[in-house]
């Protein structure tokens, strides 16, 4: 049996979250739920592992939301503010620990993190109620328990970008793309035939370090995958409207969603 594998967005905004700041447009006025999004993150559950991907400003509102209260590991795709900024609150997910909280991400990433909370990554720090971050540079697949995570290396921006693919015995393969302009080869290569894929989407219009909405569709009709939701996504995108244009098995995901990938029987 595959146990429990699931995906719970907490998030699924851009940089600045919807509604923005100081923006009077439909969608940000809107009272649709769905149209209210918090910076983009995801909770992967399997076989009683519980894996956060990025840290992002509003890490406390979402484990608030979901009730989470444990995390055996975080991973990083790249360390922007948007991704990263919500570092200090881990701090909750360290006091029932009594070994430090595994971080993954590249090099580069965990090299910015460190200059960013010198403080957590200090061998002064010794004190309890801190950060306690064990930084383990992604160079390959890794695993927790039976559940495997490959790094997906994108291009996005001018800083190292990485997904992941998470594959658990007998569940769906689920690769989570949050931050891309452009797919290497080698990395469309281990997604083709993906069970569950979740790709950045940031707006309708072209955009200079995210795919835009015609680039997120043509990246996920190459993937091939069963069942493709779009994230990352800007207030020029209304939910509801967005989603009476999408492609079959294309869907718009909202903050709060879970999807069960225990079975591939689950999937639409």
């Amino acid at each position: 049996m595959a146990g429990e594998f699931s995906l719970t967005f907490l998030g699924t905004g851009t940089s600045v979250g919807v509604p923005v700041i100081g923006c009077g447009c439909a969608v940000c006025r809107s009272q649709d739920p769905k149209n209210r999004r918090l910076r983009a993150s995801v909770l992967v559950r399997a076989g009683g592992v519980s894996l956060l991907v990025d840290s992002g400003p509003d890490l406390r509102l979402q484990a608030l939301r979901e009730g989470m209260t444990a995390l055996d590991g975080v991973l990083y795709t790249h360390a922007h503010l948007d991704h990263v900024a919500g570092f200090d609150d881990l701090r909750a997910f360290c006091w029932r620990r009594s070994e430090p909280l595994p971080m993954h991400g590249t090099r580069e990433c965990l090299e910015t993190l460190k200059q960013m909370f010198g403080w957590a990554f200090s061998a002064g720090n010794i004190h309890s109620g801190y950060v306690k971050p064990d930084a383990r540079v992604v160079t390959g697949p890794f695993h927790y328990g039976a559940l495997r995570v490959t790094p997906l290396p994108v291009e996005h921006a001018a800083v190292p970008t990485i997904g992941y693919l998470f594959e658990h015995p007998g569940a769906c393969r689920l690769a989570y793309l949050p931050d891309v302009k452009r797919i290497p080869a080698a990395t469309m290569a281990m997604l083709r035939g993906v069970d569950v894929l979740v790709l950045d989407a940031l707006r309708p219009i072209p955009h200079p370090t995210h795919f835009a909405l015609g680039e997120a569709l043509a990246a996920a009709a190459e993937a091939g995958a069963r069942e493709t939701w779009l994230t990352h996504l800007g207030h020029e995108n209304e939910h509801a409207q967005l989603a009476s244009t999408l492609p079959p098995g294309v869907r718009v995901a909202w903050d709060g969603l879970k999807v069960a990938l225990s079975s591939l029987s689950g999937l639409a």
